[in-house]
């Protein structure tokens, strides 16, 4: 996949990415899961330099809800405090749906709304945006490496991380970091295969990628498949 910024080797040249669907909130021109990709970076390309054009102004609230909402894309991240879906990729009132769940973990509550927004809004992008340090990621860690299965309803999220830990390996050295970026990759292979979602991608009106959070930097990185690993 291109590089973070650069949608098919070209930048957004000298207009900082501001472009009409990031000023006005809604679709931004094409309408196609390219677009709308690059409308996100360009958003989090403004995040990262310190120049946000949208404040989260009442007004813009006002003026969104005049008339039928058109957001370009969803985005399914992580419950994390750290990371605030709209400010990060910097966009104001009817631009994006937001959904959130500890560890970006799919339920028929998700995936639904997924499906309503694509089906019924229109929605040409789903962004799965998995981050460092992920607590739900780390507790499913610790949970297998202690034999244990958590209480109540979080054993639900454990349940749905295992199998990316698993992939890793649960004793890599490098099980937290790297079982992150599986399980943003399962989600959004889930998704692909989605009933109601599975048409809709093959025929390129929708397409569904996956993206890390550093939070460090603020930067967000697409995710390309993982490559095979070699046979023992």
């Amino acid at each position: 996949m291109d590089a973070p910024g650069e949608i098919g080797g070209r930048r957004d040249g000298g207009t900082g990415g501001r472009r009409a669907g990031a000023l006005s909130g809604g679709r931004p021109a094409g309408g196609t899961p390219r677009a709308a990709l690059a409308e996100l970076l360009a958003g989090n390309r403004r995040f990262l330099s310190g120049q946000p054009i949208h404040g989260h102004d009442v007004t813009a609230a006002a003026a969104s809800a005049s008339g039928e909402q058109q957001p370009y894309a969803v985005v399914l991240g992580c419950i994390d405090s750290r990371v605030p879906l709209e400010a990060i990729f910097d966009q104001t009132f009817g631009s994006i749906c937001v959904i959130r769940t500890g560890g970006h973990v799919l339920d028929r509550a998700v995936r639904g709304s997924i499906e309503y927004v694509v089906g019924e809004l229109g929605v040409p992008l789903v962004l799965v945006l998995g981050h460092e340090r992920c607590g739900a990621v780390a507790a499913t860690v610790a949970a297998l490496r202690e034999g244990r299965r958590p209480a109540g309803s979080l054993a639900h999220l454990v349940d749905e991380i295992t199998p990316a830990v698993l992939e890793v390996g649960v004793d890599d050295p490098q099980v937290h970091p790297l079982a992150i970026r599986r399980h943003v990759l399962r989600t959004v292979a889930a998704l692909r295969a989605d009933d109601l979602l599975a048409a809709p991608v093959a025929s390129g009106r929708v397409d569904v990628v996956g993206a890390l959070y550093d939070l460090a930097t603020g930067q967000v990185t697409p995710l390309s498949p993982d490559p095979p690993r070699p046979s023992a």
